[in-house]
């Protein structure tokens, strides 16, 4: 390679990180600036669900897979609010931007899609790691939390957080108006939650629920989660990851080819 071509793929490199850098910066001043919405929603919801269901229900249920219920429920709590967080951040923003024809200058400027979409993915990561840090946090004001397995706890929430974000992204590129956004999030995504052993450990269901169970994906974030904090899971370890990364690999795909089409994007 000529030192002209090593050149213009520096400048070209360059530029592309100063752009990714922008597109996260706005989002994450973004979610700063309305932090009454974005971060303390989360946190009095989540303080709520320790309350009731891990105070009071709890007491009553005992113990669950052999940690105390209020234990055994912080997993879930968290990742429960990593995953909503993530996918609401990233689907309000860029139909945002969608509905106020200011994405037009990211389609039309010379940054690739993957900065753009890399961008916006990384500020709803960003908020997804924020509450879920807030959240844990909360959590220790209920019961002890330990992480024997950090690099399981943080590469699961970030993996976990990545997934929705990526799934966000998708809903906004074909959502034609506000309703559109709010759709999956409350026909899908939070039935999937709350069937995915947030509550509860598979071991008590009978067996068609059990694998109705097993073809839930948020099943399988929860349960690495959950032994990231516990040390132990429903399911092995090695599937949770395969599953999560297939995920990230085919929503990555599926999200820049969208870009690349225009699919809802160009009128």
């Amino acid at each position: 390679m000529t030192p002209a071509a090593n050149t213009e793929t520096a400048t070209t490199g360059a530029r592309n990180c100063v752009a990714l850098g922008t597109i996260v910066r706005r989002e994450i001043n973004r979610i700063l600036r309305i932090w009454g919405q974005t971060l303390v929603p989360p946190a009095i919801t989540m303080t709520l669900y320790f309350l009731i269901f891990g105070g009071l229900i709890g007491s009553k249920i005992g113990d669950m897979g052999g940690y105390s219920y209020m234990q055994f429920i912080v997993p879930g709590l968290v990742m429960m609010s990593v995953i909503q967080n993530s996918y609401g951040n990233i689907s309000s923003s860029f139909f945002g931007a969608k509905f106020g024809r200011h994405i037009e200058e990211l389609l039309v400027s010379p940054m690739p899609n993957w900065v753009i979409l890399g961008g916006y993915v990384a500020g709803a990561v960003a908020r997804g790691m924020a509450v879920g840090v807030i959240v844990l946090l909360i959590a220790m004001f209920f019961t002890p939390v330990r992480i024997p397995h950090p690099l399981v706890t943080l590469s699961t929430v970030l993996l976990g957080a990545t997934i929705f974000s990526l799934a966000g992204f998708i809903n906004a590129v074909y959502a034609k108006k506000f309703d559109d956004v709010a759709i999956v999030p409350t026909f899908i995504l939070t039935p999937l939650t709350y069937l995915g052993g947030v509550f509860y450990s598979i071991t008590l269901l009978p067996g068609w629920a059990q694998t109705l169970t097993h073809a839930n994906p948020i099943f399988y974030m929860v349960n690495a989660f959950r032994y990231g904090l516990l040390g132990s899971s429903d399911v092995p370890l090695w599937v949770s990851y395969a599953l999560m990364l297939g995920f990230v690999a085919a929503l990555g795909a599926l999200a820049l080819w969208l870009l690349k089409r225009g699919v809802g994007l160009r009128s």
